[in-house]
């Protein structure tokens, strides 16, 4: 899997190779422990107080599944963490749902036909505030690529497959913050 692919171009096998790999505490706790930095091979047999083979087989699978990079330096062997995938993981189990519209529909028409949608206006562009209920701000891809248009104003000229997206608050780094003097 290569690092820069987005995970709508990934195959239902390399997913189920992520989600197998996040299936094992070890795996888990190497993840963990390189989420900050990188970190050799050995210095995590040690923290994990596990050997340097098994954590090598561990690394491998990771690796495998594209969750991990890896750098040689002669026989040494440092990891760190490739969350490219990793935030869209669960992408796989969103229902899938077939729609028949006109050429030129615009895609919230399409949308409404399937799922329930609020629309409001905001910063005087409408923007679909909740689907189905749920509340929350969301992007949508069609054939994989992202559009600069509203849902309002794209119109679909062709077959196409849309992924509407929820954004989700996910970590991308955590903050420790100490404030001087106090």
């Amino acid at each position: 899997m290569t690092q820069n692919s987005t995970f709508s171009q990934v195959t239902t096998d390399q997913k189920l190779m992520i989600l197998n790999a996040l299936g094992s505490d070890t795996r888990i706790k190497i993840m963990q422990l390189i989420r900050e930095n990188e970190i050799h091979i050995s210095e995590i047999a040690r923290n994990l107080g596990l050997s340097v083979p098994v954590i090598s087989k561990h690394a491998n699978i990771l690796e495998d599944a594209g969750l991990i990079t890896r750098k040689i330096y002669g026989k040494s062997h440092v990891i760190c963490v490739n969350n490219t995938n990793i935030f869209s993981a669960l992408d796989m189990f969103a229902p899938k749902k077939k729609v028949h519209v006109k050429k030129g529909t615009c895609l919230l028409e399409a949308l409404e036909n399937v799922a329930a949608v609020e629309v409001k206006k905001i910063n005087g562009q409408e923007s679909v505030v909740s689907t189905d209920g749920e509340e929350g701000f969301f992007v949508y891809e069609v054939d994989g690529e992202f559009s600069k248009k509203t849902v309002k104003d794209y119109k679909i000229e062709k077959n196409s497959t849309v992924s509407w997206k929820k954004l989700e608050p996910v970590a991308r780094i955590e903050l420790d913050i100490v404030v001087d003097g106090e």
